[in-house]
């Protein structure tokens, strides 16, 4: 994220410096770390979650860890100062060159995770749920590569720039401020926009697919049961339906489909040598078996968008408030609206991990689980 702590030409004093934000930056910081180490630590113990969707998840957090850890306290410490950069110009570009690869390594981790779960949907019978294959490697690998690609014009000295002021630590080349801005943002969102716009409409196809089955399933069951109870009464009757087959399937949630199987249908002992009426529809010789997307998943699923839609909302305002910066010489454009589209975009950072407690049960279970054993 390439973000500009900039101030005007004057030596700051006492009544410049910014409480409120000093204050605001270390609970950012706090919260920042406290909940994206516990985001890592439930995926490290709890099996659960040991899925490939949460080591995405691990490294979104990692990167998030990292952006408190290296770029927020002297973002702090320079708004504290009244938006002055009071150190050498050095650790500026070394602060610029890591914000603007941190920012773009969750852009990335996103991206990545969106192309993980189009391929689950898409190929489920090549996807590997339970461990990480070379292919999910590759594209965890290539976020961290790529980012580090598109910072690493400052540490080789774009910014060093004639007549730099040196009260000001910022990107000072326009040209890179607009190739950093496209790379890490307006490329890599609509691409992750439309991956899940096509997940989402293959994960329907095939809900319903799957409803479409049991339902057939359930209907030759019934006739079975209907056939065999115009037989004479004999002791050992097959059982009743299943509870789910008398409810509406149209209404029948995600969660009891996914625990409830085709029903078995044989009949009782006493008809075993009897003959029995033909049923179109029924059992036939095992089928190859076919690709599960399981509950767990769909509830990942459901979590992701949250994620992303959270992420476009806290960092669209900074990537278009920057991007007019450089492409737009006569905009007037105040050192407050940068500093709060800015404190917007690292606010995300602490979000996510109150998404994930929110929206999915294991990472809640161990949060809970995690803060009662510390009380």
């Amino acid at each position: 994220m390439p973000a500009n702590f900039t101030v005007s030409n004057h030596t700051v004093s006492d009544t410049d410096y910014n409480f409120p934000a000093l204050i605001f930056g270390i609970l950012l910081t706090i919260v920042i770390i406290c909940g994206n180490v516990l985001v890592c630590l439930s995926v490290y113990t709890e099996n659960a979650l040991k899925t490939t969707t949460n080591y995405f998840i691990v490294s979104l957090a990692v990167a998030d860890l990292l952006l408190a850890v290296l770029v927020l306290p002297l973002f702090v410490y320079s708004e504290f100062q009244g938006g002055a950069w009071a150190l050498n110009m050095a650790i500026c570009d070394g602060l610029m060159t890591m914000d603007v690869m941190l920012c773009t390594a969750s852009i990335f981790n996103l991206c990545a995770i969106s192309v993980d779960r189009f391929i689950a949907v898409s190929v489920p019978l090549n996807y590997n749920r339970k461990y990480v294959d070379q292919r999910q490697i590759i594209l965890l690998s290539g976020t961290w590569v790529l980012a580090l690609a598109v910072a690493s014009p400052v540490i080789f000295g774009i910014n060093n720039v004639p007549h730099r002021d040196p009260t000001e630590c910022k990107l000072e080349d326009d040209n890179y401020i607009i190739y950093s801005s496209v790379c890490s943002f307006f490329i890599p969102c609509p691409i992750m926009l439309l991956l899940y716009c096509g997940m989402f409409r293959g994960l329907r196809k095939w809900e319903e697919a799957r409803r479409a089955k049991l339902r057939s399933s359930m209907e030759a069951c019934r006739k079975l049961q209907e056939a065999a109870s115009g037989l004479p009464p004999l002791s050992g009757l097959p059982p009743p339906l299943p509870p789910v087959i008398e409810c509406d399937l149209d209404d029948a949630q995600l969660e009891e489909l996914e625990n409830f199987s085709a029903p078995d249908c044989p009949p009782s002992p006493g008809y075993k040598d009897a003959p029995l009426p033909s049923v179109s529809g029924s059992r036939g010789p095992p089928q190859r078996k076919r690709a599960k997307i399981n509950s767990r998943e769909r509830k990942a699923m459901r979590v992701l968008p949250v994620v992303v839609g959270v992420f476009l909302f806290c960092w669209t305002p900074f990537f278009v408030v920057h991007i007019l910066r450089a492409l737009c010489m006569s905009c007037d454009i105040s050192p407050n609206l940068m500093s709060i589209v800015t404190w917007l975009g690292y606010v995300n950072s602490a979000i996510n991990p109150i998404i994930y407690t929110v929206f999915n049960t294991e990472f809640r279970k161990f949060f809970s689980k995690f803060l009662r054993s510390c009380c």
